[in-house]
């Protein structure tokens, strides 16, 4: 009777096919091969599972569904011989890989590789010998690791697409230039219709304190759907919002290009100012925080007014109270206040009053203001320019004096 094989297949990501690589190979060279391999032994293939876009350095065999499938097949005495294209389709990590084939063979599961033949474990040499063949292996992986992470970072750095799907407000368009496998390398350019879409973003984010959440909401209502054809998730908002590409800037991990101005959709300015509004409505702000986290409620002050005794911040609360008419019906009247938060929550000492009627409040704030802007208009633009133009020469005089006296105490 023939021995029964159940035979594993793996590839590292979805689209790896490499036929120059035998470490590479994609599942279909790795099951004719496995297949072709068990036929001239005489064996019979009684089962097949492939990972996908597994990698066999990142994940943990207890986190590999497939393998964890076999091994219960294994318990219960499905098949005699479990075979892979090359032992690294195991897996390629030194502390756990070479155990998971001690395991498999302990349980009377003999595992062969094809082009590696059968591993043993009949004495103290088999043993190392299959440690050192993993810990070469997960040598390998991390040394891949690294030299994938600097080429990504090397093509960031020269401007060039790191691959991938192109992000929202993008499109890829052919560049004529061909890579070394004789392939035309795609490069990046503006969608101008997503680009419309992404600086509606941003604008409501910075203009009028939309959160990717009420932006998500806007859009859906106004019927601007994603790049699929779906409603916006605030999610993928909250990723645009918070992705430097879009003022230029291309990423890959922890490595930053230059600005590429024929890449900027966001004016770097208004994206710079759109992260310091997200992270001030952020919570690890909110003890500092400066900027309304609501922009859509009844009061002018919310997230901008603090007590002048404690420095406590004022909140809103609403209470309300009720009436009748002459007739008997009732008067519902609600009533809205600034009231001190360390006061009302005993947070600590505060001698100040505990609360402020809102519209009172904000009446004062709104009176102010306006004769805030009234001055600015009576102010002509020669001598709001002006102004400005003697601001910066004295800023470049001082700074010249700082240059002159550190060129002085260089040169003594």
């Amino acid at each position: 009777m023939a021995e029964r094989v159940y035979c594993l297949y793996r590839v590292s990501t979805a689209k790896q096919v490499d036929h120059d690589d035998k470490n590479n190979a994609d599942i279909p060279i790795q099951r004719k091969a496995c297949h072709e391999f068990a036929s001239r032994m005489g064996w019979e293939i009684v089962g097949e599972e492939q990972e996908t876009g597994v990698s066999g350095y990142k994940v943990s065999a207890n986190d590999r569904d497939k393998l964890q499938l076999i091994k219960k097949y294994a318990e219960q005495g499905k098949f005699d011989i479990l075979l892979v294209f090359m032992f690294d389709r195991l897996g390629r990590k030194s502390d756990e890989t070479p155990f998971v084939v001690e395991w498999f063979v302990k349980k009377g599961i003999r595992v062969w590789s094809v082009n590696e033949g059968e591993q043993r474990f009949e004495s103290h040499t088999d043993r190392l010998t299959n440690y050192i063949r993993f810990w070469q292996a997960d040598g390998e992986s991390q040394k891949t690791s690294i030299r994938t992470k600097t080429a990504l970072g090397q093509m960031v750095e020269e401007g060039r697409f790191r691959g991938g799907n192109a992000p929202y407000g993008y499109r890829l368009e052919k560049s004529g230039i061909l890579n070394k496998r004789k392939h035309e390398v795609y490069k990046l350019v503006i969608d101008e219709d997503e680009a419309r879409v992404v600086r509606m973003m941003f604008d409501l984010c910075v203009s009028s304190g939309f959160g990717r959440w009420r932006l998500s909401n806007f859009l859906n209502e106004q019927g601007i759907k994603n790049r699929k054809g779906q409603n916006w998730h605030d999610a993928s908002i909250g990723g645009i919002l918070h992705n430097p590409m879009y003022k230029g800037i291309l990423r890959s991990g922890e490595t930053y290009s230059e600005p590429f101005e024929e890449l900027q959709i966001i004016n770097p300015e208004l994206f710079d100012m759109a992260q310091r509004l997200m992270l001030e409505r952020s919570n690890e702000r909110k003890e500092h925080r400066t900027v309304p986290l609501n922009t859509t409620g009844q009061s002018l002050l919310s997230g901008n007014v603090f007590c002048g005794h404690c420095g406590g911040r004022l909140v809103l609360t609403t209470n309300g109270t009720v009436t009748r008419r002459a007739d008997g019906t009732p008067i519902q009247r609600k009533r809205i206040r600034y009231v001190c938060y360390n006061k009302t929550r005993r947070r600590q000492e505060c001698n100040g009053q505990t609360g402020y009627t809102m519209h009172i409040l904000d009446s004062m704030i709104t009176e102010i203001l306006h004769q805030v802007f009234d001055k600015m208009k009576a102010v002509s633009c020669e001598q709001v320019v002006g102004l400005a133009l003697q601001q910066q020469m004295n800023d470049l005089q001082a700074d010249l004096h700082k240059v002159k006296t550190e060129n002085c105490k260089t040169n003594k």
